[in-house]
């Protein structure tokens, strides 16, 4: 299936949230993530943010497509890199 995957996290726990969904989708813009992943690795994914994540503080929307087919997505301005890293 294809995701999108948007969090609103305390700047605190921000790399966290990062981190995690780097290895599993591709980094778009600040807080998005988008890509093809198994249902396996979604469940793996959303017990890792559920760990680091604090539920009265911190925010998460995973919006769920069965096939890239239906799913078009328009840039205006600048694009992320998507292979670029924060530090840490």
């Amino acid at each position: 299936m294809f995701v999108i995957l948007v969090y609103d996290a305390n700047e605190k726990r921000v790399q966290k949230f990062h981190k995690i969904c780097k290895k599993y989708l591709t980094w778009v813009q600040n807080s998005v993530f988008e890509g093809e992943i198994t249902e396996a690795n979604l469940r793996i994914l959303k017990d890792e943010l559920k760990n680091v994540m604090k539920e009265d503080e911190d925010s998460v929307l995973i919006y769920k497509f069965r096939t890239k087919k239906y799913y078009s997505r328009e840039s205006i301005g600048i694009e992320k890199d998507s292979s670029e890293d924060f530090i840490y």
